[in-house]
């Protein structure tokens, strides 16, 4: 199983417009076998990148409705069909009820989607591992978009997350999120007992999003 590396390009300048294409085309050049490199475009060039980019993509957002009456929403048939392979749920900009995760799941499940959960506390990880995600990502929403990560602020919790997920629902792995910004901050969540992690700004917003993570994959 290969090591996961999320990359989160939210909704930063750096990747508005025919930019997300760009840097989608520059990242997607970066091989390593040891790693399965996925990014999230911002919903509005997600079928683009999807469609014109060797990108392995995930969106940021879905909702577990289909089709019909849903203004606004997010549908995993439609994000199936235009090439997306999994989806963020529940992120700390962008969260939802627990029932409301539950049922999107379940319906990312259906459409074959990867889903990745994300969660701020412990509490949160021990009830959402209960509805089997294929991922669940470890954010403390204080150290979110910061330059302090949470594989050395907050080691002993990562350990716990793991071992608290295992437990629960042996098949769904845990990725570190908030701060991580460097090869040193990968390799101590991989040696924390993660299988991957959920990076943003560190590469959005790099002078070189393409060498910045050919540096951090060593």
């Amino acid at each position: 199983m290969k090591t996961l590396v999320l990359i989160n390009f939210k909704t930063y300048k750096e990747v508005s417009g025919e930019n997300a294409l760009a840097i989608a085309k520059k990242i997607a050049l970066v091989k390593r076998n040891k790693y399965q490199i996925v990014i999230a475009p911002p919903t509005l060039s997600l079928k683009e990148v999807c469609q014109k980019s060797k990108a392995r993509c995930f969106a940021q957002h879905v909702d577990y409705k289909d089709y019909g009456s849903n203004t606004g929403r997010v549908l995993p048939v439609e994000l199936k069909k235009i090439g997306c392979q999994g989806a963020i749920i529940n992120h700390s900009e962008h969260r939802l009820p627990l029932e409301i995760i539950k049922k999107t799941i379940m319906e990312c499940k259906k459409r074959k989607l990867i889903t990745v959960v994300c969660a701020t506390t412990l509490a949160k990880i021990k009830k959402i591992a209960q509805f089997k995600p294929d991922y669940i990502a470890y954010e403390p929403a204080g150290l979110i978009g910061g330059d302090i990560s949470v594989t050395k602020s907050k080691p002993e919790i990562i350990v716990k997350a793991v071992e608290t997920v295992k437990k629960i629902s042996p098949r769904t792995k845990v990725l570190a999120g908030a701060g991580v910004h460097s090869q040193e901050d990968l390799g101590q969540a991989l040696l924390l007992g993660c299988q991957g992690v959920l990076i943003a700004h560190a590469v959005v917003k790099a002078k070189d999003p393409k060498k910045f993570l050919e540096r951090m994959l060593i």
